[in-house]
């Protein structure tokens, strides 16, 4: 029988709360879930170096993987995020919604990405209540102002934030 994979994509600049909500009920989908590190160069000023976001998600996510019996691929990817889920062999593609305007943005997303690879379905997980308000855009926002956003991501994330 063959694994079902699923493939995730963001920038995760930082990696948040709301992340892991998304990736642990994915979790319960798929056998194996990607999760693919975009390369944006459109993106100011990114909190953390590609490189070490790779790294904080293998930190994190090495205890769900065990938790939950499902593999983690990280990669990063350029270009179309379609591609990509493909070239990794995805047949599910990952997305959080936290309110109208995201699933606003994420049909339109949809209805190009089918027309592009009816192959791949996407599938929607919304946010769970307690980190639905959690915007990687704000949390970064917040940490480059000096403010306090212990309550938005996990603790490896602190840790790097006062290492860079």
């Amino acid at each position: 029988m063959s694994k079902l994979v699923g493939f995730y994509p963001g920038s995760f600049d930082p990696l948040t709360n709301g992340h892991l909500d998304v990736i642990e009920r994915a979790c319960k989908l798929v056998d194996t879930l990607v999760v693919a590190v975009g390369v944006n160069s459109g993106k100011k000023s990114p909190l953390f170096a590609h490189a070490d976001r790779i790294t904080i998600l293998e930190q994190v996510l090495a205890p769900v993987g065990k938790r939950t019996d499902t593999e983690f691929k990280i990669v990063e990817f350029s270009g179309l995020m379609v591609n990509a889920a493909r070239e990794h062999g995805a047949k599910l593609i990952i997305r959080g919604l936290r309110d109208t305007t995201d699933y606003n943005y994420e049909m339109q997303m949809v209805g190009m990405n089918a027309q592009m690879a009816p192959d791949l379905q996407t599938v929607f997980l919304p946010s769970s209540p307690p980190v639905r308000h959690i915007s990687a855009t704000l949390v970064r926002q917040i940490a480059e102002m000096g403010g306090d956003i212990s309550a938005f991501v996990p603790q490896i994330v602190l840790k790097a934030l006062k290492r860079s």
